[in-house]
């Protein structure tokens, strides 16, 4: 699940056989093809954690679906992650209250399922492609006036930031189902560096081959 509709179209294009709108609603293209012979959807969530759990949810209750993976990009904090690498979130911190709105208030350990995050790695590793396993932190607001937060979340070792696998994390806890996020590094947020858009295509097919060999296994 990319964020961006037109990523999930080009996902279905490029490596799904026999691939077959099954969603337009709102335009939020959803696409039901096969990959190396097994069945699989690639669906938009749309932009932060409010648009992507309605998406999130209602795949799982309405539709039967018990893995999600979100497949987007991230900025990079950490100064021991390049642009390039792919990061895979083994947890998810964030500044939006919707996981304490479902924990009744408290906090809530957004984290990945171990067994999607294993095969990840694991699929990375064989395609010797460089990825980092951590915290991501998902914010409501892209444009953030918290400058300084950067600084805490630096100290406190996050890897990257991005929108939604927090929301993501919790939806899946709530409902039952596994859920992973990964993500390409398009940008680096304390170097001021950024992808081309010819090397920010290049590194999300290989974040795509990373998530769909994983939801194989």
């Amino acid at each position: 699940m990319p964020g961006d509709p037109l990523r999930a179209k080009y996902i279905a294009e490029t490596f799904l056989e026999g691939a077959e709108l099954v969603n337009e609603v709102r335009n939020m293209l959803g696409y039901t093809g096969e990959y190396k012979g097994r069945k699989v959807s690639v669906m938009g969530s749309g932009m932060g954690i409010p648009s992507a759990s309605i998406y999130y949810k209602e795949l799982i209750t309405e539709y039967g679906v018990n893995k999600l993976i979100r497949v987007g990009s991230c900025g990079a904090i950490s100064q021991d992650v390049k642009l390039r690498d792919i990061v895979i979130g083994m947890g998810a911190c964030t500044d939006s209250k919707v996981n304490r709105m479902r924990f009744k208030n408290h906090d809530f350990a957004a984290i990945a399922d171990y067994g999607l995050l294993e095969n990840a790695v694991n699929t990375a590793r064989c395609k010797n492609l460089p990825v980092k396993v951590g915290n991501l932190y998902s914010c409501d607001l892209f444009y953030s006036p918290e400058q300084d937060m950067f600084d805490v979340m630096e100290r406190h070792g996050i890897l990257g930031v991005e929108m939604e696998a927090a929301g993501l994390y919790g939806v899946c806890a709530e409902y039952g189902a596994k859920g992973l996020a990964i993500c390409t590094t398009s940008d680096h947020i304390r170097r001021g560096e950024a992808l081309s858009p010819e090397d920010r295509q290049l590194s999300f097919n290989e974040m795509i081959e990373i998530a769909l060999d994983s939801v194989l296994l």
